[in-house]
């Protein structure tokens, strides 16, 4: 489970952050979380009410994920498909010249401040 060492990482960006801003508190973090991520949403929400009962500044702090449909264009006929529907061949035209377009993003979107 590499959901915690995912945790861990957020926080310690977020304390940096914090610091740098004078913050004393997070009240919401929102992440986007691509479909075909390797992050799996309940072990992440799990890690984080774990790991923020053991930081000051995220005593209170909900996690809110996003999530971010996974999309794949094909370069033979420049169309787009949802990727977990259909894999990596294209269900227009079967070409496997494909490539992930969205999906697998990780990102904090935002934070809520006291």
């Amino acid at each position: 489970m590499h959901e915690l060492g995912v945790v861990f990482h957020i926080m310690d960006s977020l304390e940096k952050v914090a610091e740098e801003n004078a913050v004393t508190g997070i009240s919401k973090v929102v992440l986007e979380l691509g479909e075909v991520s390797t992050v799996i949403e309940d072990y992440l929400q799990n890690c984080w009410k774990w790991a923020a009962r053991k930081r000051a500044l995220f005593a209170e702090a909900e996690l809110v994920v996003e999530k971010l449909p996974a999309v794949t264009w094909c370069d033979d006929c420049e169309k787009t498909y949802p990727t977990v529907e259909h894999g990596k061949i294209c269900p227009y035209c079967g070409s496997p010249h494909t490539w992930l377009l969205q999906g697998n993003e990780f990102n904090i979107k935002e934070i809520e401040v006291y």
